[in-house]
């Protein structure tokens, strides 16, 4: 694993940065969800940002006023808690200095710690808080490499009206059950859901929320096999796609289209096979598109570079790629305005242009990014398939889900 630039400071930071930049070195500061409940994603993130982090030191660093520096990022556990990720997110800023910012994971960390870096106005460059409610809130100093989670399973119901339609139905016919987490991305997922049932006209016929704990979704279930809804989306992180997708196996739920976000970080191919086909599952980023920039060249080669340097990956989470797109960012902006001073490092955030593996990087006056969009990949034969939009898509959807429970 690449350690040696990223500095992994865990728990602590054996002596504080001194200043926003020290000798040839930038250094960001991160608080992350190492332990607790998002722990998977966290490390997902933080090894998305050592990844960038050691590419770009390794390829000549970030060029400011004519001289090369090196990144370096200071991590603080969150524990997966927002109190905590507030609480870290001033040391951070307070007692080490840092004047530059990579978001934590989730948008509930994401939220706890806007307003802090706000009123320091420090910017935050963040890719792991998709929640709309983000960007409602007059912010200046956040900027968001991936789209809003409203978008995540809302393109599952337009396919859905699409198949009703190719089978001689209605849209107004298809039922939907559905089940998410209470937590501010999984609500604006319903959110987005919502909109779009209604849109097309359709029945919605379950609305259940997941228990805190994630542990266990099979009341929701029975009702879903005692319903037979046409559709049914589920969101509630990897803890819920993992306890989702377990339940669905060991209750054998056959429903026709079944959409779930975080089945990457979930693991579920790896952990309930079969039973997993024909899952869609929404992605920021995916291997086979055709996205490029100058870091990482195209995304396969992002992919054959990650899983190379991080072996232990079969499939690289779109949590990992976006967190090392929010580096390029930061290397971008600071080149751009060819200072440290964060104002002027803000203003080229807000201009960012950039193309990337991952996409293409631009960001809204409020900060959310509105420069790729999402898409949805299919489990087809244990593989992850980009099956929507059209135009990205590398095969046909599989109606209905054909799983080997």
């Amino acid at each position: 694993m690449l350690t040696a630039c990223a500095a992994a400071v865990t728990f602590a930071f054996a002596g504080p940065a001194s200043a926003r930049v020290d000798g040839d070195t930038i250094i960001l500061g991160s608080a992350i969800s190492l332990t607790g409940k998002y722990s998977a994603n966290g490390v997902n993130a933080q090894n998305g940002y050592n990844f960038a982090v050691d590419t770009i030191n390794k390829r000549g660093g970030v060029r400011v006023g004519g001289k090369a520096y090196k990144l370096k990022v200071v991590y603080y556990d969150d524990e997966s808690t927002p109190a905590r990720g507030a609480q870290l997110a001033e040391r951070l800023i307070q007692q080490d200095g840092i004047k530059y910012m990579l978001g934590p994971y989730s948008s509930g960390l994401t939220k706890a710690i806007a307003p802090v870096t706000e009123k320091y106005k420090i910017p935050m460059v963040e890719a792991e808080g998709a929640a709309r409610s983000l960007f409602t809130q007059g912010y200046k100093y956040i900027f968001a490499v991936l789209s809003t989670s409203e978008q995540y399973l809302a393109s599952s119901v337009a396919l859905a009206a699409e198949m009703a339609e190719k089978n001689g139905k209605k849209p107004s016919e298809v039922r939907v059950a559905m089940v998410f987490e209470n937590d501010p991305f999984s609500l604006d997922v319903r959110a987005g859901v919502v909109d779009d049932v209604s849109k097309f006209g359709m029945q919605t016929v379950l609305d259940d929320k997941m228990p805190r704990d994630l542990s266990d979704i099979s009341a929701t279930l029975t009702k879903v096999k005692a319903l037979k809804p046409d559709l049914l989306v589920i969101s509630g992180h990897e803890k819920g796609a993992t306890t989702a997708a377990r339940q669905i196996k060991e209750m054998k739920i056959d429903v026709p289209m079944i959409a779930m976000t975080h089945c990457e970080s979930g693991k579920v191919i790896q952990q309930f096979g079969k039973a997993t086909e024909g899952f869609l599952c929404p992605t920021q980023w995916a291997e086979t598109l055709t996205y490029r920039g100058a870091t990482f060249g195209s995304a396969a080669d992002y992919d054959k570079a990650f899983k190379a340097a991080y072996p232990s990956y079969k499939t690289v989470p779109y949590q990992t790629a976006q967190a090392s797109a929010a580096v390029l960012v930061w290397k971008d902006a600071f080149e751009r305005a060819n200072s440290f001073d964060t104002e002027a490092v803000r203003e080229a955030l807000a201009s960012t242009q950039l193309d990337t593996f991952y996409g293409h990087m631009k960001f809204s006056p409020a900060g959310n990014g509105i420069g790729k969009p999402m898409v949805l990949r299919q489990i087809q034969n244990g593989n992850y398939v980009v099956v929507a939009p059209t135009k990205y898509a590398a095969a046909p959807l599989v109606y209905p889900r054909n799983a080997d429970q």
